[in-house]
């Protein structure tokens, strides 16, 4: 869709935020939707998601439908001019479908079923689930697929979050298939899953079950295309869902992305280009370090999922939520905080989980809009001015997030990385990218976030952490980036296995070894306890390699550990471009040096000095540029800048003018834990 595919969808207003909330009507009563809409009108609201888990209530027994509630909430909610993204019920089955069809009840690794009583109770591969789901869909799309209030379909909710993976005969048979279309031959799928080894050798189809739990460890290249066809198989039924919609509706369809620390179970490069709008559900998750950094991440991930445009925030929490060990609330103002930062970094739209806080069931205790304790709240106080923040805000829909360098991030890589037998149960995937976003998110640089293989001309500067398996053809489009006169940062553990995890022969790091030119004969992982030291004074931890110079210069070497006097990180220039090798896991303020000196070199524009827990993020459009500072400290922060500050009203520095045509900077001040939003007037 357009770059204002998000803001249009409140009555075709492109300079508008969408502001909304999951609403659950069918846990109150219809004496409390009309109070509900009325405080939606006075928080703001334009956008509310309804019917997620509705099923059991519009079929409450098999081929009987009820759609008398849902008539009635929807035409309350459009009598106050609130627009419906509607869900297709399908997240979750009735009682009544687990008891007719038990087979379709997920089935684990370990050949065990779960039994109804959660949510997202069936198998993927189900026909009966597929049947009975698409049924559904059919009747909520001829009932409201031309209704004015529809402004959105949501999909199911959340999809593949608890269900992902089902290990069932169901699942085996829908594997083989998948499997069938994948490979030519029988042979070629022995060849790719390397079967040769410990006598796994197929010589039918049929003998091809999914990767349940074995005695000893399972074959990767089977656990690999298990993942690639769970994520498939999900897709092809969002796509199932999606066709009855479109053909009963012109509305946008979408459903919710989970780009999260603890959620990995879709490829959504392959998902996005079959959204109409790319929205995400994003909870702080207070198990990790640094919360708040994977908070950013998460969002500039989910725009690069949008190709850059703006993206829709579907789920947030005001304060906590019910699912962690510790449900940490937010402190006073770090809920708009939290907002602004999905807002900086391109979402166009803002929607919570939930508007009413439940009184039964397992999200009794999570965060709401709407708290348990009512209006007379500080939640609900600063819910409000929220909403009035963002309709401030309005003139910046539509406008897109400038940034210089890219990260290659890869779902795919991820699942092959942290399978088992690896030279190091320490090196995980997603650590090893965070580690790169967060310097370069603490020396205030902007990144995109690219698939690999995604063009990256555009870019001053690519970094690739850890991208342990990658294709042939990925990999070109780095070194031709680089031949062309881009400068990269490639770190240890990437190159090494091709797309079926096949090891590249010939030494570390496999398909980026001549692009580096370095050559590793052997990996040399450590204890965490243990720190290395290099020479120019950095310190590392957790690997090292047995490296040689191939072309490549060394910045610093080992100056202990098993590898003394071996390069640790080097540098190598191809064609015009730059290539830099991180032979270990740099500390956190040795890498940022390192990226730093990376950036600078490259030519990146590298933003003022500022604290940690300060982030300058700036949107840009035809129009215009707004410069977001949010100020996560305990102290003030300065900032010398020119232009209006849309929050406040003030005007900061000299504008130019007929008689004085450069404009002078002036001091912005940004009060601890406050967000400051400025109009540029730039030369």
């Amino acid at each position: 869709m357009s770059e204002t595919a998000v803001a249009t969808l409140i009555d075709g207003d492109a300079s508008a935020f969408t502001f909304g909330c999951d609403y659950n009507p069918e846990q109150w009563s219809r004496e409390t939707w009309l109070e509900d809409a009325r405080l939606m009108n006075e928080a703001g609201v334009t956008l509310v998601a309804l019917n997620i888990f509705g099923w059991a209530q519009l079929e409450p027994e098999r081929g009987s439908y009820d759609f008398d509630a849902l008539d009635a909430i929807i035409e309350i909610l459009h009598d106050h001019g609130i627009g419906i993204n509607l869900g297709t019920a399908t997240a979750s089955p009735p009682p009544w479908f687990s008891a007719d069809y038990p087979e379709s009840l997920p089935m684990m690794a370990d050949g065990t079923r779960r039994e109804f009583g959660g949510r997202q109770a069936f198998c993927p591969s189900s026909p009966a689930y597929r049947e009975h789901a698409l049924a559904l869909v059919e009747k909520i799309a001829e009932r409201y697929g031309a209704h004015p209030a529809v402004r959105l379909w949501h999909v199911s909710n959340e999809i593949g979050c608890h269900n992902a993976h089902c290990y069932c005969e169901i699942s085996s048979e829908a594997f083989r298939g998948w499997l069938k279309e994948r490979y030519a031959s029988i042979d070629d799928l022995n060849d790719a899953w390397g079967t040769s080894f410990w006598s796994q050798r197929y010589a039918s189809w049929e003998h091809i079950r999914t990767p349940k739990l074995t005695v000893s460890t399972g074959n990767p290249g089977q656990a690999l295309d298990f993942m690639r066809f769970s994520s498939d198989e999900l897709l092809a039924h969002y796509k199932a869902e999606q066709a009855i919609l479109r053909r009963h509706s012109s509305a946008p369809v979408t459903t919710n992305f989970m780009v999260t620390a603890h959620i990995r179970n879709q490829d959504y490069w392959a998902w996005a280009p079959h959204m109409d709008v790319i929205a995400n559900d994003h909870y702080l998750d207070h198990r990790l370090g640094d919360p708040r950094s994977e908070l950013s991440f998460a969002a500039d991930a989910t725009r690069g999922l949008a190709g850059g445009r703006p993206w829709m925030l579907m789920e947030q929490a005001t304060s906590a939520v019910n699912w962690q060990p510790l449900n940490i609330a937010k402190a006073p103002g770090e809920m708009i905080r939290n907002t602004l930062s999905h807002v900086a970094r391109g979402a166009d739209g803002i929607s919570f989980f939930q508007w009413r806080a439940s009184l039964q069931g397992s999200e009794k205790f999570h965060s709401a809009m709407l708290p348990h304790a009512g209006t007379d709240s500080s939640v609900w106080r600063e819910v409000v001015e929220l909403g009035d923040i963002l309709t401030r805000l309005a003139e910046v829909t539509g406008s897109v997030v400038e940034a210089e360098v890219a990260i290659v991030f890869d779902w795919q890589a991820w699942w092959a990385t942290d399978l088992d037998s690896h030279p190091s149960v320490q090196v995980r995937y997603l650590a090893q990218v965070h580690a790169a976003y967060n310097a370069l998110l603490g020396a205030g640089i902007t990144v995109d976030i690219v698939a690999p293989g995604a063009p990256v001309d555009a870019y001053t500067l690519v970094v690739v952490p850890s991208l342990y398996s990658v294709t042939d053809a990925a990999a070109q489009v780095l070194v031709d980036y680089v031949a062309a006169g881009g400068h990269a940062v490639v770190t240890f553990f990437s190159g090494i296995v091709d797309e079926h995890d096949r090891v590249r022969p010939g030494g570390y790091p496999g398909a980026f070894r001549e692009l580096l030119g370095v050559r590793s004969e052997e990996f040399v992982p450590l204890h965490p306890s243990t720190v290395l030291e290099l020479s120019d004074g950095q310190s590392a931890r957790l690997w090292s390699e047995r490296l040689r110079l191939e072309g490549a210069e060394a910045v610093s070497v080992f100056a202990n550990g098993p590898v003394h006097g071996v390069p640790a990180v080097t540098r190598n220039t191809v064609g015009s471009g730059v290539a830099w090798y991180l032979a270990t896991a740099l500390d956190e303020a040795s890498l940022a040096e390192t990226l730093a000196r990376a950036a600078r070199e490259a030519g990146v524009t590298v933003p003022v000095a500022h604290p940690v827990g300060v982030e300058i993020v700036r949107r840009v459009s035809a129009s215009g540029s707004w410069l977001f500072i949010i100020n996560h400290t305990d102290a003030s922060f300065e900032y010398r800048t020119q232009g209006t500050e849309i929050l406040t009203g003030a005007e900061i520095g000299t504008p130019a003018s007929a008689t004085n045509e450069t404009a002078q900077n002036g001091t912005l001040d940004v009060p601890a834990g406050a967000v400051r939003v400025v109009r540029e007037s730039r030369n």
